[in-house]
């Protein structure tokens, strides 16, 4: 079966958000999307016509991210910054007006002490998914954080409906232990 490269071409942007939406990092969902848009041209014939196109080539899309996702890659975006071409003093009269005062407000920036403390948590909440078993960080990873359906995750991972629901159980029960010891600091009774 041939696939029409202009059909994967206008699925691009949609899975381009969808991927922004999971990563939260623009570079890794562009990668994430070619690599998905290689997969498919690389191997036209795994395409059965079981579903829609767009439904086959997001279940693809689907997988790299969760791939990403396990390796947990951590990479700073620079931007370009639009103040770079401009002079101190064109910097000056655009934040302050003539008395001297901004012309808007400070933001709130909250505390840098709560941030960090977040941060550090869903890092140790990522070594804790890190340390389940492969097919129920999985699942988990599926469920949670890429807020699939049971019934997707079944079709997905060829098993029933009660599996799904004990797999994602014992994944909530080890990540609990998990943050009990690792982020609260305390055993279980």
């Amino acid at each position: 079966m041939a696939i029409n490269p202009h059909d994967l071409e206008a699925l691009r942007l949609p899975l381009l958000r969808f991927a922004q939406l999971q990563l939260r990092n623009t570079s890794l969902a562009e990668d994430a999307v070619s690599e998905t848009i290689v997969a498919v041209m690389e191997h036209p014939d795994r395409f059965q016509q079981q579903s829609s196109l767009k439904t086959y080539v997001i279940g693809i899309l689907k997988h790299k991210l969760i791939d990403q996702l396990r390796r947990g890659k951590r990479e700073i975006q620079l931007t370009d910054d639009p103040y770079d071409e401009r002079s101190d003093a064109d910097m000056v009269d655009a934040l302050f007006n003539s008395r001297d005062h901004a012309i808007e407000a400070t933001p709130d920036w909250g505390s840098p002490d709560q941030t960090l403390e977040r941060k550090e948590f869903f890092d140790i909440l990522q070594l804790c998914i890190d340390r389940l078993p492969a097919k129920t960080g999985r699942i988990f990873m599926m469920r949670e954080w890429l807020e699939l359906d049971t019934d997707a995750i079944c079709t997905e991972l060829n098993i029933t409906s009660a599996n799904a629901w004990v797999l994602l159980y014992r994944a909530r029960t080890r990540l609990r232990e998990c943050l009990q010891i690792n982020w609260f600091g305390t055993q279980l009774a």
